[in-house]
């Protein structure tokens, strides 16, 4: 492994990418826009699904899973959903391809181009809903709550690894309900388990709020989301649950018989949380090492490293450590020992530091004389021993307190790069320099456009704990309709 990545003050998407690459999580594939994630990083991202899909079983839901094929027809059905995704459709237009007449190459069959075009999903409402069709059709069979974990595809023009892919990983949760009440609060208890698990499991403190209209998901009637701020004062949307009331029901013909045996449209909700929460635990929690992992989503928690330097140094050393690996296995940490030959300690170190593995425990022949593990953090990078006997419990115990550590310390540079104005001149020398600006706003478009063409800052959120009683808008001066977060995002 290559020593060390760019410095994050140098140049902060060079360092991005670094790591990713450095620490093994991702690569580049063959197609422009895609990306392969290696086992490393797809470990990371198993543990976020695992983390996800307990809480959706626990919250009643299912899962499910839909094609990947959809009919371009269905498209059409729902005029704002296809507006909002047509620019990033991908589109199959013929079915197989045939030896070039030269017999050195492919090339498109004429022969097979299809009756209809078939859309590559970038989303699954259209094809879902096409099934709720079949599947709704009283009051009893309600609420219907599936999920699917599932890959998109949305031609990207610019793509970068984990946060815009012209092919991801995600879930979506698609449900059905009998009543607005119903989905509305369906649309904010998913937005809570998403809350949960990003501050929770990810150690990354993010704002919950509504979407203004230019922002929301096209065709919901509101769109709820967690924003988070990166390491570079940037915002990243790390998850969405929408409202969609009747407009998907409408157009897919959904309808139920409700306990008065009279016929009415179903309430619609859809969620979605993606593998851009890799990058987002990249962007929030790296440092110039490289990663620095939250245990709970860390494929590896502890990794041992034995101090070799002769040969019949390394039974003993296995001998020493075997109680210690056997007692962390029995409390579910994840540990690895990298045992590997003709490989340098501190090539080890350095490597193990790079993917962010929360504690590194270092033995050798001093340390059995002393009864103790070298042990090192990777969030503070402290450094000190653990007596053998104990080494289990204390290793337990730091796993929490790196995991909270690292909540902390995100959450304090949220904190300190969040500001408060009343005034456009205030507002644009703040958003210069990046950071959450929270501030009036007369809940126009036109405003909206205009702070976004100006500042490149668009707003993130309407906060749920929003007072915009006395407040002035900053760039019209009106009454303020809401108090909104704006930043500069990704």
């Amino acid at each position: 492994m290559s020593k060390g990545v760019t410095l994050k003050s140098e140049d902060y998407s060079r360092w991005y990418t670094d790591v990713i690459t450095k620490a093994e999580l991702a690569d580049y594939g063959p197609v422009k826009g895609t990306m392969v994630i290696r086992p490393y990083g797809f470990g990371i991202w198993e543990n976020i699904k695992e983390a996800f899909d307990k809480r959706f079983k626990e919250t009643g839901h299912v899962n499910a899973y839909f094609p990947l094929f959809i009919p371009k027809s269905f498209l059409s059905k729902e005029a704002e959903h296809v507006e909002g995704f047509a620019k990033e459709c991908a589109v199959v237009t013929h079915s197989r391809l045939r030896a070039t007449s030269d017999g050195k190459g492919v090339e498109v069959d004429p022969s097979s181009k299809l009756e209809e075009e078939i859309i590559v999903r970038p989303t699954s409402e259209t094809v879902i809903w096409a099934m709720y069709r079949k599947w709704i059709n009283s009051y009893r069979d309600l609420p219907l709550l599936i999920n699917q974990w599932a890959n998109v595809v949305r031609w990207e023009m610019r793509t970068r690894l984990f946060l815009r892919t012209s092919e991801f990983l995600w879930q979506e949760g698609h449900t059905a309900h009998a009543s607005e009440k119903e989905a509305r609060e369906e649309a904010l208890k998913m937005l809570e388990v998403y809350r949960e698990v990003l501050e929770d499991v990810l150690a990354v403190p993010v704002l919950t709020g509504l979407k203004s209209e230019s922002e929301k998901f096209a065709g919901a009637v509101d769109t709820y989301c967690i924003e988070a701020m990166m390491g570079d004062k940037k915002a990243l949307q790390a998850g969405t649950s929408h409202y969609l009331g009747q407009n998907f029901a409408k157009a897919f013909d959904v309808k139920f018989q409700n306990e008065n045996n009279k016929e009415e449209f179903v309430y619609a909700t859809s969620w979605g949380v993606s593998t851009r929460l890799v990058g987002a635990l990249i962007m929030a929690h790296g440092d110039d090492k490289g990663l620095r992992l939250p245990p709970k989503v860390a494929p590896i928690q502890v990794v041992i490293i034995p101090i070799v330097r002769r040969d019949e140094d390394g039974k003993k050393l296995m001998d020493y450590i075997n109680p210690l690996l056997v007692k962390l296995k029995e409390q579910n940490v994840r540990v690895h020992i990298d045992d590997r030959k003709k490989i340098s300690p501190g090539f080890k170190f350095n490597e193990w530091e790079m993917k962010g593995v929360p504690i590194r425990i270092e033995v050798g022949p001093r340390d059995m004389e002393n009864n103790q593990v070298f042990t090192a953090r990777r969030d503070t990078s402290e450094k000190f021993g653990l007596d053998i006997e104990s080494a289990s419990q204390n290793i337990v115990q730091l796993l929490e307190e790196i995991q909270n550590n690292l909540f902390q310390q995100a959450q304090q540079f949220r904190e300190e790069n969040t500001f408060t104005v009343d005034n456009y001149d205030d507002f644009k020398a703040k958003i210069k320099h990046g950071g959450f600006v929270r501030c009036g706003w007369d809940g126009t478009e036109e405003t909206e456009n205009a702070v976004k063409s100006e500042t490149k800052a668009t707003i993130r959120t309407i906060p749920f704990d929003e007072n915009p009683k006395d407040l002035k808008c900053i760039y019209s001066s009106k009454q303020a309709k809401h108090e909104v977060v704006f930043a500069k995002s990704y």
